[in-house]
């Protein structure tokens, strides 16, 4: 193996093999970073044994193989070369045991994996793709991962689900995602998503969301699914991402969507931001045995209220729109600011169906986009009153 090629040509796709393997801890074949000349171009080739990264990048071949290197360190030290020092040297020795990295009077070295932990990586399929807003999947991932289950046992619902859906003969996809009290979901309408998707639909692993949200950009993406993996590839081909697909039975989400439908549920529209702001201030008086803000229904307002036993007791007023019966509901404060924070819209509307029932929101200006948010349990207790003052 034997390249020259200029360091701003091969940094972001090593910053890219480099994101998704081990640092420093796991089996030694994991942390490698695989280089291969061939056909005029770099390949840069990383695994965590389930994601995979593959890229292509131009340089200057002059003798084609393939080695394999301590994958952080050698793109640590990429990173920290400069491109106006001149380009860069790669070879093996004579003795295919080494790596060698020079520029200008500058020497490095590093030992050659054993290239029989080289695993072929999955091939893209080339048949029934389609192109896809990389910027659109990136949002996404972004409105709906924060409902998703941190925890890999959970096993469906920590996955994001994707699943297409004939709505009164609208063909539409369903992103959905759950973590037991929260749930969001987002449909869109994209033919092309719609027939690519089997009828059962997809399941992610939220795990891997992360480092496919770093390797997305604005631009178009390509994308292929087989019977195990899911495919994603830049426009001009020359980087591909794979995962793999999970094979759990997601909840029926269908019963408590369908709730907001009720005709007895109440009603709140409020000013997005300045619920916010008091939620925050409000926040400051939550303690780890009393996370909740309540909320207050009377006429033309809503009043958000916090106590804690040490901390005192906040209480503020905010104009809103409400109809319906309920006259008290108590929420997880940090979760509720959390959920606002996904929303673009002014106003936002709750569909209260319970006291410990199923709420919804949505927004006017965030179209098929609905998060579900489960109440939590009134107690009636009194830490701090005007007589104690």
């Amino acid at each position: 193996m034997f390249l020259k090629v200029n360091r701003d040509e091969i940094i972001e796709g090593l910053q890219k093999s480099a994101n998704i393997i081990p640092a420093k801890t796991g089996a030694a074949f994991l942390r490698t970073i695989w280089l291969q000349c061939e056909d005029g171009n770099l390949n840069v080739m990383s695994t965590d044994s389930n994601l995979e990264f593959m890229g292509s990048y131009p340089a200057a071949i002059e003798g084609e193989g393939l080695a394999g290197v301590q994958g952080r360190a050698f793109y640590d030290l990429v990173k920290q070369l400069r491109s106006d020092q001149g380009e860069l040297t790669i070879r093996t020795d004579d003795e295919n045991q080494n790596v060698l990295v020079e520029q200008k009077t500058r020497k490095y070295k590093f030992p050659v994996n054993d290239p029989e932990w080289f695993q072929k990586f999955s091939t893209f399929p080339e048949d029934a793709t389609v192109f896809w807003s990389g910027d659109f999947l990136h949002e996404i991932i972004e409105k709906i991962s924060f409902c998703i289950s941190d925890e890999d046992s959970m096993e469906a619902i920590a996955c994001i689900y994707m699943v297409p859906r004939d709505k009164m003969g609208v063909k539409t996809v369903e992103v959905c995602g759950l973590n037991g009290h929260q749930f969001a979901m987002l449909d869109f309408v994209n033919d092309d998503i719609f027939a690519m998707l089997p009828e059962e639909g997809v399941l992610i692993q939220k795990k891997y969301l992360t480092e496919l949200k770093k390797w997305l950009t604005a631009d178009e993406i390509e994308l292929a699914i087989s019977n195990k993996r899911l495919f994603f590839r830049t426009g001009d081909k020359r980087e591909t991402f794979t995962l793999p697909l999970s094979y759990y039975q997601y909840p029926n989400y269908n019963n408590f969507m369908a709730k907001l439908n009720d005709p007895d549920v109440s009603t709140l529209e409020v000013n997005r931001l300045d619920l916010m702001d008091a939620l925050s201030r409000v926040a400051l008086f939550n303690t780890d045995s009393n996370r909740c803000a309540y909320f207050s229904f009377a006429g033309t307002e809503v009043t958000v209220s916090a106590q804690g036993q040490e901390t005192g007791t906040a209480r503020e007023s905010i104009d809103a729109a409400f109809t319906g019966e309920m006259t008290r509901i108590a929420f997880p404060t940090r979760n509720l600011i959390e959920i606002l924070n996904h929303f673009n819209s002014d106003t936002v509307k709750f569909t209260l169906t319970g006291t410990e029932a199923p709420c919804g929101l949505t927004g006017a200006d965030d179209k098929n986009y609905n998060v579900i948010v489960m109440p939590m349990m009134i107690q009636e207790e009194t830490y701090y009153t005007e007589e104690n003052a």
